[in-house]
């Protein structure tokens, strides 16, 4: 237990699975900390550079496009890539064709830029049945129409029977970054204010229930959702939004965790406002899970000066995919790279990374 004017953490010791440094496994897919040492060990040292290094979820690369008149126009894009191994392909509320366009707008969304274009590239396995592509290209489709973004460019492979568990996409996307806009994980600041714009874990549990995990049926789907309206419609209001996530792998803590340390600050959010659907806690209950690790994808984190707070709640509450918004927390100066949780108790418990896998082949 902590007090609420603690500054450090002394002494705190975690037990966490033997290291894997000679095989894949699970855990290195889990966002957590497995994938940041498999990211910072393996990835960095033969592909570094500064826009890579950045650790957001797209990077953005200043152009300089040549004019007919000689002159120069300098465009900032933001660009991301992602895959999509989803099991099962189809899930309340979902399908990997949903996924993988919504996974991929929302990384540029984050970014603060307007999702523009996309490729997308499919890798079939023998005996994949024509309809269940049919239907995933549909979903696809209709995606796309409600993010107002173009498929332009694509690739398809094919694979031996066995090789690919029936389906794998991936996807890359490209945005227009507006002037004034500079929003990163490094930005937030002490006396900012963190909001989530809904319920969190409804994605994961959706996808545990289609696999059977659950052992009974609820009404829970997947949030899967296009932010880049919601998070244009905040654009309006103020530009000097610092920080913007989308909690997918690893869930609400692990993005909470990334920012802290990106920007060396505390985070301390609340544990009686964060929201979360009824049955996905009772689910999370049964099984042990916390809520707080289970993955989302139409969910995202704003932090932002507090003077802006009202009007973007507003904003937010209004749209479709930010009704059950709320303040959760709020950016503190010290224990640096730290999230704490206040509990319902009145106590204050770390938040840390997970170390590995909760919940494998969700997104």
């Amino acid at each position: 237990m902590m007090t609420e004017n603690s500054q450090d953490i002394p002494g705190l010791v975690c037990p966490i699975p033997l290291a894997h440094d000679d095989k894949i496994v699970l855990g290195h897919g889990s966002g957590g900390k497995m994938s940041q040492d498999l990211i910072e060990k393996t990835f960095f040292p033969p592909l570094d550079n500064p826009i890579l290094r950045a650790a957001n979820d797209a990077g953005i690369a200043v152009i300089d496009l040549p004019q007919k008149n000689g002159e120069k126009v300098t465009c900032r894009l933001a660009v991301s890539t992602d895959s999509h191994v989803v099991n099962p392909l189809f899930f309340p509320g979902g399908d990997i064709g949903r996924l993988a366009i919504c996974g991929t707008v929302n990384d540029i969304a984050m970014m603060g830029a307007q999702p523009s274009y996309l490729t997308a590239s499919f890798i079939l396995e023998e005996g994949l049945n024509i309809e269940i592509l049919q239907n995933v290209l549909e979903s696809m489709k209709d995606s796309a129409a409600e993010s107002a973004i173009q498929i332009i460019a694509g690739d398809t492979k094919v694979v031996e029977k066995g090789k690919a568990d029936s389906l794998y996409i991936n996807t890359a996307g490209v945005g227009i970054l507006p002037p004034g806009v500079n929003i990163h994980g490094a930005n937030s600041q002490p006396g900012d204010i963190v909001i989530l714009s809904g319920t969190i874990g409804d994605h994961g549990i959706a996808v545990l229930e289609a696999r059977g995990d659950l052992g009974f049926k609820s009404s829970i789907t997947s949030d899967i959702a296009p932010l880049n309206g919601i998070v244009q419609d905040i654009l309006k209001i103020t530009d000097q939004i610092h920080t913007m996530r989308d909690p997918t792998r690893g869930g609400l803590a692990t993005s909470l965790n990334e920012v802290a340390k990106q920007s060396q600050v505390c985070i301390e959010i609340y544990e009686t406002k964060i929201p979360i659907n009824p049955a996905v806690l009772s689910a999370c209950e049964m099984l042990g899970f916390d809520p707080l690790y289970i993955a989302n994808e139409g969910k995202f984190l704003l932090i932002v000066p507090e003077v802006f707070v009202e009007p973007i709640l507003q904003k937010m509450k209004s749209h479709r995919y930010g009704q059950d918004a709320v303040i959760i927390g709020r950016v503190r100066a010290n224990p640096k790279g730290r999230v704490l949780m206040r509990t319902s108790i009145g106590t204050t418990r770390v938040v840390d990374i997970l170390s590995g896998e909760l919940l494998p082949r969700i997104c």
